[in-house]
């Protein structure tokens, strides 16, 4: 089966620098294109405005225009999605920035009026990214306080909901009142926050909430009732209620933070994205208000996560997809919105996402009745269903250009399989020996957790001219738990090199490494050692730590564990060692650092998920390994 098309996006560690308040734009051979590529549009702001008056507040750079004038796009059916997407990315996504840039930027007899008044110039984060009169937000006016009707935020319509959303700029201090008063007004249940606070040292969000108890925005009172932390979002549930309506109700509103948009770019898969959109969904009451959606200015990441929504209910309910016309239609409501052609593919990345694996989440109460059933009903059935799952997995196409510093020849050598080896997004990157070329390497990639970015370190078992370097890695990135999974032998061929030593200490290279304690318990091999740093300067002592492996037996010479249990039992082990510790780096590894080692970290994601939400998702949990490491969880059983 062939791969998905492989959408032009930057990798994790994200695109080149951009200027200052402006979002990075790819062109057309991928590098950052600033000087007359862009144009920085001042909507209806009157010729009073001089050009320095202009620059004192930052502005949004924006893409100019195509100079051949608009074209007709017309909608794909959802069968054809995966190969107009392929077309689009040919040569560096030429069409996708043809077609992005034949959007018009906005309503052509829109005003401006509100905005540009002098009273509300200041309450605009951006001077050129401004709601139009017909479609802006009209808060209650206060009495006494002529201008307090402006706020910058416009109605959006969803796929077929009018005003289904509102679009809004990151608050400011000076706007944050209104912003609650909004909230309250609108009857809005649900935030969805698309930016950090601050990105590249600059504010693009005042924090408007309190990070507990509570706190009173003009006569809004928000008090702090949960939050929740996860790998790519944060849930913040408040109780919000009305000084001036004291009899009404106080109210829920939850925040969804999505905080795995890089500084530069768009995320490097849609696959947080998606999960994200569910859980909005999921958490917005039926009859509430419109979801109130921000980033910085209100138009990239904030259309493009509204643009997602929509043509996903357009695939349902039509079996296509229209991102031109609905773009088109969303930028009569508020100019800009989708940013970037980056922006504008992404969206078409996470559509072919949606198209190709759909929603394979199950609720945990539901799934011993779902498995026996579908047994009962066909025993073989539920085999085929897996295997065609994991089947799709093989979609998840390996990125050999990422893979440039494990490739070269002096690094290939210290490769187990030459087959599976880091990307360069997310390789864990050793300290440089000084005149020593290469020695940054170690074969070891970053991989997320459930709730924390680069929790675990997945690595091959240690080769002989490489077992130093896995103790500087260990000490580098301040491991204090080893997870193994493989014999020293298995088969009569050597699976790992025993990398410590079985009585007193052995030293490689600046690092010592001592056995203190070495117990057996079940299928589990617990062994502490203390490992100690030679090297010092001046007067200082020597730095050691106590580093605790945990080696797994459980596993056959072929097949799997024969139950889950000693599996379960090492994950509950590895977990209380890290409570103890703190959450550094959990190193995880078996002989090539990819089957039992994605196996375990799946499980450990899996596991932490039904815990926390009750829900699991194994094919999307092994689909983010595999896009993290080449070939993890390497087999159906």
């Amino acid at each position: 089966q062939e791969a998905p098309a492989a959408i032009p996006v930057p990798n994790r560690a994200g695109a080149e620098r951009s200027p200052a308040g402006a979002e990075p734009v790819l062109g057309p051979f991928g590098a950052m294109e600033i000087g007359n590529s862009l144009l920085s549009i001042a909507l209806d702001l009157p010729l009073t405005h001089t050009f320095l008056e202009l620059t004192e507040q930052q502005r949004v750079m924006l893409l100019s225009r195509s100079p051949s004038g608009p074209k007709k796009y017309f909608p794909i059916p959802v069968e054809n999605l995966e190969e107009e997407i392929r077309m689009r990315s040919a040569d560096e996504g030429k069409l996708f920035r043809e077609e992005f840039n034949s959007l018009t930027p906005g309503y052509v007899q829109g005003t401006f009026e509100m905005a540009n008044k002098e009273e509300n110039r200041e309450k605009n984060r951006y001077p050129n990214i401004l709601p139009y009169d017909h479609s802006r937000v009209i808060l209650t006016q206060i009495d006494g306080v002529p201008p307090s009707d402006y706020i910058n935020a416009s109605y959006i319509d969803g796929y077929k909901e009018k005003n289904k959303f509102i679009a809004a700029q990151g608050p400011k201090q000076e706007t944050v009142n209104d912003f609650w008063r909004m909230i309250w007004e609108q009857k809005s249940a649900v935030i969805v926050m698309l930016t950090n606070l601050k990105e590249r040292k600059e504010e693009k969000c005042y924090q408007y909430w309190p990070d507990q108890g509570c706190w009173t925005y003009g006569n809004i009172r928000v008090s702090v009732e949960d939050c929740i932390v996860l790998v790519d979002y944060t849930i913040r549930k408040f109780c919000v209620q009305s000084l001036h309506d004291g009899c009404k109700a106080p109210r829920l509103v939850t925040q969804l933070h999505f905080t795995s948009w890089p500084d530069f770019g768009v995320p490097f898969t849609p696959i947080g994205m998606l999960k994200f959109l569910k859980k909005v969904k999921t958490l917005n009451p039926a009859h509430a208000g419109p979801i109130v959606v921000h980033c910085s200015a209100g138009v990239g990441r904030t259309g493009t996560f509204i643009v997602i929504d929509a043509i996903i209910d357009m695939m349902h309910a039509e079996q296509k997809v229209d991102v031109f016309e609905f773009v088109s239609r969303i930028r009569n409501q508020r100019p800009q919105m989708v940013q970037t052609d980056m922006q504008y593919s992404f969206i078409y990345q996470a559509l072919l996402e949606y198209y190709l694996y759909g929603d394979t989440e199950l609720d945990v109460s539901s799934l011993e009745k779902h498995l026996q059933t579908s047994h009962n009903a066909a025993p073989n059935l539920v085999k085929i269903g897996l295997e065609e799952e994991f089947k799709k997995l093989t979609n998840v196409r390996i990125m050999k250009e990422n893979m440039r510093t494990g490739n070269l020849p002096a690094n290939m050598k210290k490769a187990r399989v030459i087959q599976i080896i880091p990307y360069d997004f997310n390789r864990v990157i050793l300290s440089m020996k000084r005149g020593q070329e290469y020695t940054d390497y170690i074969n070891a990639s970053f991989i997320d957790g459930y709730r924390q970015k680069d929790y675990f370190i997945a690595t091959q078992g240690p080769l002989p001219h490489t077992v130093e370097d896995f103790w500087r890695m260990v000490w580098e990135w301040k491991c204090h738990t080893i997870v193994m999974l493989t014999e020293v032998q298995e088969r009569e061929q050597e699976k790992c090199c025993q990398y410590w030593p079985s009585e007193g200490s052995v030293t490689h290279g600046e690092i010592t490494v001592e056995i203190k304690n070495d117990s057996l318990l079940d299928a589990i091999s617990v062994r502490d050692f203390i490992v100690t740093y030679n090297q010092v300067l001046g007067n200082q002592e020597k730095q050691s730590r106590l580093v605790r492996q945990f080696h797994f037996h459980g596993w056959p010479e072929i097949g799997i564990p024969a139950e889950g249990k000693g599996m379960i039992d090492l994950i509950a082990a590895v977990q209380k060692q890290q409570q103890q510790t703190g959450n550094h780096p959990i190193t995880v590894h078996c002989s090539a650092g990819a089957g039992r080692t994605g196996t375990f970290i799946a499980l450990s994601n899996i596991l932490e998920r039904v815990k926390a939400e009750g829900l699991l998702d194994v094919f999307q949990a092994v689909k983010s390994l595999r896009l993290q490491r080449p070939h993890m969880v390497q087999t159906l059983v």
